[in-house]
C-alpha cells in the first residue's frame, strides 16, 4: 500500500511541469511571437519598398489669389492643380510638427508631404459670418480636395505674423487661430514683423520670435513648435531660432530649394530644414521649385520617403543603414 501511494505521488509529481519550465516556455513563445511579428513587418515593408530614410518635400505657398501678381502667388485653380498632383502621386499631407517629431503616420506605400503657408494672408483663411471658410481660400480648397479623395488628409502648417489673416480685432484673431487649431491645422511662428533675422542681435531675434509666440498662445492656447524663418535666413547662431526665453521650437524651416531629409536620417538638421517654392518649371524654377523636384522624386523613387504604414518602426532597404541616426536604432526595420 505504501509503495502504491509512493508511486502515485511520484507519478503525480512527474505529470506536473515545474514553474521554472513554464516560465522558460512562456519566454520562448514570446520570443518566437516577436520574431514572427518582426519578420511579417519586414516582409510587408519590403513589399511596398518602404524607405523611411528618404526625402520629404516641404512645399511653401504664400497668397492664393485670383490674379497672381508675383511668383509667390498662386491662383485657386493653380492651387487645386498643385494638390491634385499630390493626390495622384500618392502623397499624404502631414504637419511640420509631425515631421520634426518623426510622427509620420500615413498608409503603407504612401509618401509624406508638408504643406506650409507663410505670412498669415486673408487669402489663406477668411471666415464668413457663419464661421465657415470663404470659397477659394487655401483652407477651403484643401478641405474641398480632401472631400473628393477620402483618406487624403487636409493637414497643413500656417506660419503666422502679426498680420494675423488681415484681422486686427483680438476676438477675430482668436476666431481664426482657434478655427485652425480645431480643424487639425498647425499654427507656426513666422516672427512678429517678418523681419530678416540675419545679423540681428540675440535680443532682437528673441523679441521677434517670442512676442508673436506669446500672442499666438494668448489667442489659441497653443505654443508653436516650429518656425519658418523669414526669407529663409538663419540668425547668427541658428540655435537662437529654436530656443529662447519665451519659446522652444523643435524645428526651424528655411525657404530653400531642395526636399528635406527624413527626421530619422543623419543629414537631418532641425535648425535648418529646407522647403520648396511651389511653381512650374520656369527660369530658376526649371530646377529648384516644386514641379521640378516632384518630377525628380517620381523618377528617383529610391530617394523618396515611402512609408511602411507602421509609425512605430523606421523601415528602409539594408543598404541605406549607414544613413540612420543612431538615436532611432531601436525602431530600425531594415530589409
Amino acid at each position: 500500500m505504501g509503495l502504491v501511494a509512493a508511486a502515485a505521488i511520484v507519478t503525480g509529481c512527474d505529470s506536473q511541469q515545474p514553474d521554472t519550465a513554464k516560465l522558460t516556455d512562456t519566454k520562448a513563445n514570446a520570443a518566437a511571437r516577436i520574431k514572427a511579428g518582426k519578420a511579417a513587418r519586414t516582409k510587408a515593408a519590403a513589399k511596398v519598398k518602404a524607405n523611411e530614410l528618404g526625402q520629404i518635400p516641404v512645399l511653401m505657398w504664400h497668397r492664393i489669389v485670383p490674379k497672381p501678381q508675383t511668383t509667390d502667388d498662386r491662383s485657386p485653380e493653380q492651387f487645386r492643380a498643385d494638390l491634385e498632383r499630390l493626390v495622384r502621386e500618392d502623397y499624404v499631407p502631414i504637419t511640420a510638427a509631425e515631421m520634426v517629431a518623426g510622427k509620420i503616420n500615413i498608409p503603407a506605400g504612401k509618401h509624406p508631404v508638408v504643406l506650409t503657408f507663410d505670412d498669415s494672408s486673408p487669402s489663406q483663411l477668411t471666415l464668413n459670418e457663419m464661421g465657415v471658410p470663404q470659397k477659394d481660400t487655401a483652407v477651403a480648397i484643401l478641405k474641398e480636395v480632401a472631400a473628393k479623395h477620402p483618406g487624403w488628409r487636409p493637414a497643413a502648417t500656417f506660419y503666422v505674423t502679426r498680420d494675423m489673416f488681415g484681422k486686427t480685432v483680438r476676438e477675430e484673431q482668436a476666431q481664426a487661430l482657434l478655427w485652425l487649431k480645431d480643424n487639425g491645422f498647425e499654427i507656426g511662428n513666422h516672427t512678429r514683423d517678418h523681419l530678416n533675422l540675419r545679423g540681428r542681435s540675440q535680443k532682437e531675434v528673441e523679441e521677434q520670435i517670442g512676442t508673436i509666440g506669446k500672442q499666438i498662445n494668448s489667442l489659441s492656447y497653443t505654443n508653436p513648435t516650429t518656425i519658418a524663418l523669414p526669407y529663409g535666413n538663419q540668425p547668427r547662431k541658428k540655435e537662437w531660432a529654436l530656443r529662447g526665453k519665451q519659446y522652444n521650437h523643435q524645428g526651424a524651416f528655411l525657404a530653400g530649394y531642395t526636399p528635406a531629409p527624413a527626421p530619422f536620417s543623419k543629414s537631418f538638421d532641425a535648425a535648418g530644414i529646407p522647403r520648396i517654392k511651389v511653381m512650374e518649371k520656369k527660369g530658376d524654377c526649371a530646377q529648384f521649385c516644386s514641379a521640378a523636384w516632384l518630377d525628380w522624386l517620381k523618377s528617383n523613387p529610391d530617394m523618396r520617403y515611402t512609408s511602411d504604414g507602421d509609425v512605430s518602426t523606421v523601415a528602409y532597404p539594408k543598404y541605406k543603414a549607414p544613413y540612420l541616426r543612431k538615436s532611432f536604432a531601436t525602431w530600425s526595420l531594415p530589409y
